[in-house]
């Protein structure tokens, strides 16, 4: 975010908050734009988008991203440090992981939804925390030490990790309240007109049923087999390093 940045105006001043979040080629932008949005608009907030330069990368689906901070340049100290879902080749890129890792170390929030609560189990960030993700990947949770959980937010003490598309604006949601008090994060819900209503019902497993469940993941098996055959690689790295 730069000065230029419009930004929404509060009774009360808010403290400043540094974020950053990982885009690389392949990430899922609907993952990011909860806390992109809240974070972005928020005085005081200053948002990095960071990957390993500042070339261009290509979200899936197709959506163009310009970086505007380099591993290299990102604060040390973060308040947020967030990823959403990502290319499978990420948990084998050591780069990247050692920079979660070093990060997430030291930062107020670690935070990820969807696939990107993996990755940061990948970088070692959620052994012996509890946590959430996709529902057809939530499973592969265990392979790093954390506890599946349920809800479209799990909060583990410093740990948020949340659910696909909603989950990022309502895990942002639950950070600005941390951070700014209730009035503030309430009046960023009305901003946002955060208020779904979903067209079917249907975007749990326990809502959708077996039946539909089940052909979800049929369809997705293809693609679930690259991600389960990239944790397990991941899992066996982190699990030489920690010994």
């Amino acid at each position: 975010m730069t000065e230029a940045t419009p930004t929404f105006e509060y009774d009360v001043e808010l403290p400043p908050v540094q974020v950053a979040i990982l885009v690389c080629p392949g990430y899922m932008p609907v993952d990011i734009i909860g806390i992109h949005t809240v974070f972005g608009t928020a005085p005081n907030a200053t948002v990095h988008l960071v990957w390993k330069t500042l070339d261009e990368v290509v979200g899936f689906p197709t959506f163009p991203t310009r970086p505007t901070t380099t591993f290299a340049d990102c604060p040390a100290d973060l308040d947020v440090i967030w990823t959403g879902a990502t290319a499978p080749e990420l948990f084998d890129d050591e780069e990247t992981l050692d920079f979660l890792a070093d990060r997430g170390s030291r930062a107020r929030w670690v935070g990820g939804n969807c696939g990107g609560t993996l990755l940061l189990g990948a970088a070692g960030l959620l052994r012996g925390y509890r946590a959430t993700s996709n529902f057809q990947q939530k499973y592969l949770l265990p392979h790093f030490g954390a506890t599946p959980a349920d809800g479209n937010v799990v909060v583990d003490r410093n740990r948020i990790t949340a659910g696909p598309l909603t989950g990022s604006v309502e895990a942002a949601l639950y950070l600005a309240q941390q951070f700014y008090g209730d009035e503030v994060a309430r009046e960023m819900e009305l901003q946002a007109e955060y208020a779904p209503q979903p067209l079917f019902g249907v975007g749990r497993p326990d809502l959708a049923g077996p039946e539909l469940t089940q052909r979800a993941l049929d369809h997705a098996a293809v693609q679930a087999r690259v991600y389960v055959e990239a944790v397990e690689r991941a899992a066996a790295r982190l699990t030489s390093v920690v010994a």
